[in-house]
């Protein structure tokens, strides 16, 4: 698990939200169990950006249809955003939501027929994953603490 990546363990840490097994990047740890509910609850609205690499190129077609939204056996299912992820690549692409549903971002890809090859969650409300490694972790700085408290209406201890 990510719990056995940690150089040491620290009681009461637990993962906020979830990845899929397929996908990897930012995946916040925390020990604040209100702050954790407010971050996953879609009540909150907390934002989620995701790289996605896809099997094809996607048209302007494409775009318009995943930002217009897709229903799904569960609802429908409508980013915030979604762009070209500013690469001379077609087939990539920047989506953020404000809830994520099971494999959500899969699915709206998978009902334009174009698979999701790699997705990566680069932020969670005013966290950015940036250039951390794969596989590593770092605390939180108190700028990045408060800023998340924040979006949340919440004070930080």
């Amino acid at each position: 698990t990510v719990m056995d990546l940690l150089p040491e363990r620290v009681p009461g840490l637990v993962p906020v939200g979830r990845l899929d097994a397929d996908s990897r990047g930012l995946l916040l740890l925390s020990s604040d169990g209100s702050l954790a509910h407010r971050l996953t609850h879609p009540r909150y609205g907390v934002v989620k950006r995701y790289r996605l690499v896809l099997g094809r190129a996607l048209t302007t077609a494409d775009l318009r249809r995943l930002q217009e939204g897709v229903e799904l056996e569960d609802g429908l299912a409508r980013p915030l955003t979604v762009r070209r992820a500013g690469t001379r690549r077609d087939d990539v692409i920047e989506v953020t939501l404000a809830e994520g549903r099971k494999r959500e971002l899969r699915r709206l890809c998978a009902a334009i027929d174009a698979p999701v090859l790699d997705l990566v969650r680069t932020g969670l409300g005013p966290l950015r994953l940036g250039q951390l490694e794969e596989g590593r972790a770092r605390p939180l700085t108190r700028r990045e603490l408060e800023a998340l408290y924040a979006v949340v209406g919440m004070t930080p201890p």
